[in-house]
């Protein structure tokens, strides 16, 4: 039989208005009330019932996910950004839905507005780049759902989580030109994400600090996708002095290159250096391993939660917490060669 809040009021000795209280993380419960209570629900494998949990407390226990599904939808970083929104979920009883939306589909709107109609939301988790589209924020605030940001380019009134992109940028750029590289390019991601312009602004401090004039020839548009990173590296590879190292703004795209840079017979690290940035599975997965920034995206995705569920709860107002962000040397990057070959064979269809 399934086991009731009464059940758990009688076991541990307590009200069941007790019991409803502890499950609604309310403050007004002693700590020890608390702790004995849980270890109750644990033991007696007692799960509540979403509707009435809800109806008691005059709250969904729902937190929406939303991303933009012009923007990579099979991305790993938004992968590991939602099993860590799911990690704070799980932890704390609340559900999870994930919604993708389109920024450019004229009902976008609409579909905010039924998203919170329809499903009561408590909150919502915004990622990149709806952190920073103002209609999708302004409707939010009419309907009066708290939201947290991940990676937001605005960071006044935000709580959410963070992390110092440009700085971890030029640190990347550094150790390439730490490996006597001058002739360095940048993939870039799109240009209405903020980690596309805090990654570019790294690659130019770092490109400037070392004395190296910035030269946009060097820098191709990409849409952090494996596909758009084969297209810029081919493009990079026609010049006439071609890079002899490629710093592209995610691992997907850094992919790319590495494949491009097969099919026109360009040995990495040898010919070529490669790297990326996020250091999803993916970057391990390549060979060879790939040099890149760890993004801990899944720590950033159960942050980002547990702020807005201090929120949610009363518990406070939210903060927006900055991560550290670390190198990752493998071995797709290496010393300059003397002199970059150039080479080409006929390309193969992706």
């Amino acid at each position: 039989m399934r086991v009731r809040l009464e059940d758990v009021a009688r076991a541990t000795g307590v009200s069941p208005k007790t019991v409803s209280r502890v499950l609604n993380e309310e403050p007004s419960v002693k700590e020890s009330t608390r702790q004995k209570v849980l270890a109750a629900m644990e033991s007696m494998n007692y799960r509540p019932s979403p509707s009435a949990r809800g109806l008691a407390g005059s709250r969904s226990f729902l937190v929406a996910m939303l991303y933009d599904n012009n923007d990579n939808p099979a991305s790993t970083y938004l992968a590991e950004i939602q099993d860590g929104v799911l990690d704070a979920c799980d932890a704390h009883r609340y559900s999870m839905m994930v919604c993708p939306l389109r920024v450019r589909d004229q009902d976008f709107i609409r579909r905010v507005d039924a998203l919170v109609s329809d499903h009561h939301i408590d909150g919502v988790i915004v990622t990149p780049p709806l952190t920073d589209y103002a209609p999708l924020l302004k409707r939010l605030q009419e309907h009066g759902v708290p939201h947290a940001s991940i990676s937001p380019v605005n960071h006044e009134g935000v709580i959410g989580v963070c992390m110092d992109e440009q700085k971890a940028a030029k640190a990347l750029v550094d150790h390439l030109l730490q490996q006597g590289h001058r002739r360095i390019a940048y993939i870039a991601g799109f240009a209405n994400h903020g980690a596309s312009r805090w990654r570019l602004n790294g690659y130019k401090d770092a490109m400037a600090a070392a004395g190296i004039a910035y030269d946009p020839k060097y820098v191709v548009q990409g849409e952090f996708t494996f596909g758009s990173g084969v297209l810029a590296a081919r493009q990079l590879f026609t010049l006439a002095e071609p890079p002899t190292a490629i710093f592209a703004a995610n691992d997907d795209m850094a992919a790319g290159v590495m494949w491009a840079a097969n099919e026109r017979g360009l040995k990495v690290p040898q010919d070529l250096s490669v790297c990326g940035f996020d250091d999803t599975p993916l970057a391990t997965q390549l060979w060879p391993p790939l040099t890149t920034v760890r993004q801990p995206a899944r720590d950033m995705g159960k942050l980002a939660a547990l702020q807005l569920m201090e929120l949610l709860r009363g518990r406070g107002t939210g903060l927006l917490v900055q991560v550290p962000y670390s190198l990752q040397l493998r071995e797709s990057t290496a010393p300059a060669p003397r002199e970059a070959p150039v080479k080409g064979r006929r390309k193969a269809r992706i």
